[in-house]
């Protein structure tokens, strides 16, 4: 039962994302950074072609990948990619679905037994519901089933801070590699000092790199960390609600009273 219970984040996320409908609200911010972006470079009448320098680019993506490769570990890279996937695709439906879920199995246990409930799994839209209520019916002690719903939690927080902190160290690279690439870039300048031409193509070419650095970090590396992180804090409460729903049936909570405990946790419903 352990290892389905507690199954890696990675395969979860990219799973979700087939059945998980589009987030509008992620894509809607892309476009306004993109469409501000090309504005703000329309304003001072220079061509877009200007700002792309391939040995600028490869340098600042390259590099950022390769110390990001050295400082986290495969396992958090991988985790932490298919949770940058998960935002524009997040999985699980609102807090109320959940609930009503959770009324619904309570409403079969309280009529038939919780062994009824096994019939109905698939029945539980939530994958984590789904395992929680499995391990309901194979675990007697109630003491047990709260310790792993909640040890549970805790490793799937973790799990997101994980990927938060591969994001964070990132974009803490990319800006640094982005000088990096300018002081390789006016090196290359001083080698053509004296030809007039060459040192002013060599200067824009320079500081492009440290415009890449900046930008990865700051339009895509940290608002992806800040939104992956605001996810935990939504999904640390959606779980609390799930594992007290749970709890509730185990106990035998009369359903209507079991909504009204868990309608608390969805005044702040909402999907990140």
């Amino acid at each position: 039962m352990a290892s389905s219970f507690f199954s890696p984040a990675a395969p979860r996320a990219l799973s979700a994302l087939n059945q998980a409908p589009a987030d509008r609200w992620m894509f809607t911010g892309i476009g306004v950074a993109i469409a501000a972006l090309v504005a703000g470079l329309a304003t001072t009448g220079i061509s877009p072609r200007y700002f792309l320098h391939p040995t600028g680019a490869i340098i600042v993506l390259g590099c950022t990948a390769g110390v990001t490769l050295i400082s986290t570990p495969r396992s958090c890279i991988k985790s932490a990619v298919a949770r940058i996937l998960e935002l524009f695709h997040p999985a699980g439906g609102s807090r109320e679905d959940v609930i009503d879920d959770i009324v619904m199995f309570a409403r079969i246990a309280s009529g038939a037994g919780m062994l009824a409930i096994e019939n109905s799994l698939g029945r539980a839209k939530d994958p984590l519901l789904r395992r929680a209520l499995e391990l309901a019916l194979e675990v007697k002690d109630r003491g047990e089933i709260q310790k792993l719903l909640f040890a549970t939690i805790r490793i799937r927080q973790k799990e997101r801070e994980a990927d938060v902190k591969a994001l964070e160290a990132a974009a803490g690279f990319a800006p640094t590699i982005g000088v990096l690439g300018t002081v390789i870039g006016l090196i290359d300048v001083f080698r053509h000092f004296s030809d007039l031409a060459a040192v002013a193509a060599g200067m824009s070419t320079a500081f492009m790199s440290t415009i890449y650095g900046l930008a990865l970090a700051n339009l895509v590396l940290l608002p992806a960390a800040h939104r992956i992180r605001m996810a935990t804090e939504e999904s640390v409460e959606r779980d609390d609600l799930l594992a007290e729903g749970v709890l509730g049936i185990v106990d035998g909570v009369f359903p209507a009273t079991l909504r009204e405990r868990l309608n608390v946790y969805s005044t702040k419903a909402g999907t990140p």
